[in-house]
């Protein structure tokens, strides 16, 4: 069970995957600082601008993983947990605005209502020019790809997210590329873990460049890694499964 209280982050971590995100991150680190978490670590996966200094002038633990992909960044931050961590939270560089809804993503945690929370980008709050058409429709597809391969219904793979450390562990996460999100919340469904989205707004980026949906190629890369990984799990599900059920 989390020890985790609202009014008291000491035994929360948050990991920032970076890619040449020091402009964004000098607007967000100051804010995340405020809020008193009890590690902020900026996992870089091999930036040529101020990403490093940047990091640590604002308190922040800096860890550099050489292997680019966003999975392989989360994962080196998970690497680096500190022991007295029991909830981790993954966020983009660019949340500053994001920053005022910890306390909303991490409350059913606290509360001890959910073990692993994700922050769904609803159309209903989407900021006007926040997501190009083929963004649009991957938030569609994506989760369905889960409800037809495992039965759950997700409605977005938002990177705003936060988990127990103990399931968390218990995941196994092994994509380090794209297809990270969608195989945490896979793991979430194979080993029933209680999951919650709460609705939060798509917004339009304020400080940085997106190296995802700021260019073809990082859309058609991310789109790849998304379907593979799943195809992969759905491929493999039966073994884990198994492995589930002798509580392995």
């Amino acid at each position: 069970m989390s020890t985790l209280r609202p009014d008291d982050l000491s035994n929360v971590a948050i990991i920032i995957p970076a890619l040449d995100e020091a402009e964004a991150l000098g607007h967000l680190l100051p804010a995340l600082s405020r809020c008193a978490p009890g590690l902020v670590i900026v996992c870089d996966n091999g930036s040529t601008d101020e990403t490093r200094e940047v990091a640590k002038t604002h308190g922040a633990v800096w860890i550099y993983e050489p292997k680019r992909g966003y999975g392989a960044a989360c994962y080196a931050g998970m690497e680096n947990l500190a022991e007295t961590i029991d909830t981790v939270v993954f966020m983009d560089a660019d949340g500053t605005r994001e920053v005022e809804l910890l306390p909303t993503l991490l409350g059913p945690i606290a509360r001890g209502e959910a073990d692993f929370v994700i922050g769904a980008r609803v159309r209903e709050l989407r900021e006007t020019g926040s997501a190009t058409w083929p963004q649009r429709l991957g938030n569609r597809l994506m989760p369905n790809l889960i409800r037809w391969g495992w039965g759950h219904r997700y409605t977005d793979l938002g990177p705003f997210r936060a988990i127990r450390r103990e399931p968390l562990e218990a995941m196994g996460m092994r994509d380090r590329a794209y297809g990270w999100t969608i195989e945490m919340q896979i793991r979430a469904v194979e080993l029933g873990l209680r999951t919650l989205e709460i609705p939060i707004p798509h917004r339009k980026r304020e400080h940085g460049r997106d190296k995802i949906a700021g260019t073809v190629r990082g859309m058609a890369l991310a789109g790849y890694w998304i379907v593979k990984t799943c195809a992969s799990m759905w491929l493999t599900k039966r073994g884990r499964m198994r492995r589930v059920k002798r509580g392995e």
